[in-house]
């Protein structure tokens, strides 16, 4: 089921880890910074209840679906005292694993509508679907992540690593200028055709998104 979870997600243009058990999911949220998690209940190791009580308890507040095949009141009601923040039980829906993923991750204290909107530059996270202006832009599932990164954070200086650990998962192997690589493709794309240059670099730092999206 995980592999399967993962495929589906990918194939949204999400990045998704899997942790095969507790205490590995506990070691990549510490050191991730993840905008939700899918918790199963049956673990080998440590239940998902225990799993995200730990979390809370440390004051790890990543917002969590509990997934489980039990679906008695007691166990729901239980899951939410520990500190999820949605519930899903076996069977379930990918489509609607991915709209409730989508609903918490706009819960974030970084600010996030259903269509995230920078200057002339428009990207729906739901459709996959970006824009400047009324013209559409066609990404490829990994621009389209980088661009997001950057749409969430407008006027931020974003570092080489804050945008690997965005758009690229815990199996990539780091190569050296793939940002370099991915923010020259979205310029191509969402500047030049348009006569506007709104990512810039900012020299041994990152790179920026302006603020007004390059108007």
């Amino acid at each position: 089921m995980a592999a399967a979870m993962r495929r589906a997600l990918r194939g949204a243009g999400v990045v998704a880890d899997v942790a095969p058990t507790a205490r590995e999911a506990l070691w990549m949220v510490r050191a991730a910074g993840y905008d939700a998690m899918v918790l199963d209940v049956m673990l080998p190791d440590m239940d998902g209840f225990e799993t995200c009580r730990l979390l809370r308890a440390e004051g790890v507040w990543v917002p969590i679906i509990m997934v489980t095949a039990r679906d008695a009141v007691e166990d729901r009601v239980r899951g939410l005292d520990v500190g999820a923040d949605d519930y899903l039980t076996k069977p379930f829906s990918l489509a609607e694993l991915l709209a409730r993923l989508r609903a918490l991750a706009r819960r974030d204290p970084v600010k996030r509508p259903p269509v995230i909107a920078v200057g002339s530059l428009r990207l729906d996270p739901a459709t996959r679907h970006a824009w400047r202006g009324d013209i559409e832009i066609e990404l490829s599932a990994l621009e389209f992540a980088v661009l997001e990164t950057f749409m969430r954070r407008p006027g931020q200086v974003l570092s080489q690593q804050q945008l690997l650990d965005a758009a690229w998962d815990f199996g990539y192997e780091h190569r050296s200028n793939v940002v370099e690589v991915y923010v020259r493709y979205l310029r191509e794309k969402i500047d030049r055709p348009f006569g506007v240059r709104s990512l810039e670099t900012v020299r041994g730092m990152g790179y920026r998104l302006r603020g007004d999206g390059g108007v």
